[in-house]
């Protein structure tokens, strides 16, 4: 199972909200590039950049930021927030992302969404299942969609999906566990899906019950930054796997 830190973007600084309420926000940096090397210092191969601004509006912002850390380490980045149109994917991609999160563009904009799997690929484009309810939520998860997570989870995996990150937003940010259930329903339901656990991880003997679940990656936010996960414990992790 992979790791992948995360490391949210408002105004440049690297923050952490709470059940995605934009009035939780609490800096732990004023310099992502910082927290990415020490990252990368550990042993860390990926990371999972969230544009917040951009989720927020309607185009990617803080595209400075990924071009900072895709060019001054070797993590693997996979990018999300504010990716609406072909020209936010093209400067994306450009600015060093291995791979793209689509979650509001795959509810408002299916074509659209499709066209980027067809034209990149599987291995390029992750599907963002981020969930209030089971219901998939939008917009910086501000607003919420009719379309219940496993039929939608489904319907992209028809349509050439293989990587899917899976938020329970009532469990991020709150340390108080991730939604294995849940998890544990879509790997039943969703056959050969890359499953990538988001969202309440707050302790490391979590990580191992992520594992034998069959999670392909999990990524960790704030349990990092507030000290109840070292880097020191992700780093054997990694090695011990």
């Amino acid at each position: 199972m992979r790791i992948i830190p995360a490391i949210d973007i408002i105004d440049g600084k690297c923050v952490r909200l709470s059940k995605g309420d934009y009035n939780t926000k609490k800096i732990y940096n004023e310099n992502p590039l910082e927290v990415a090397k020490s990252f990368e210092d550990a042993g860390i191969q990926y990371l999972h950049l969230v544009d917040l601004d951009g989720a927020k509006s309607s185009r990617i912002i803080n595209h400075k930021v990924l071009e900072q850390i895709a060019t001054k380490t070797k993590l693997k980045i996979d990018f999300g927030g504010g990716l609406k149109t072909d020209e936010d994917l093209k400067i994306a991609f450009e600015s060093g992302a291995n791979q793209i999160t689509g979650g509001s563009i795959a509810v408002k904009n299916p074509p659209l969404f499709k066209e980027w799997i067809n034209q990149y690929g599987t291995e390029k484009i992750i599907l963002g299942a981020d969930a209030n309810n089971r219901k998939i939520a939008v917009s910086g998860w501000l607003e919420e969609s009719n379309e219940d997570v496993i039929p939608f989870i489904q319907n992209y995996q028809k349509k050439g999906i293989s990587y899917v990150i899976c938020t329970d937003i009532a469990k991020d940010g709150m340390l108080e566990g991730p939604s294995f259930e849940l998890y544990k329903e879509i790997l039943t339901s969703c056959e050969n899906v890359k499953l990538i656990a988001s969202g309440g991880i707050s302790t490391f003997d979590e990580l191992p019950k992520l594992s034998e679940l069959g999670c392909e990656g999990t990524i960790i936010g704030k349990a990092i930054y507030e000290g109840r996960i070292s880097l020191k414990q992700l780093e054997n992790f990694i090695l011990n796997q």
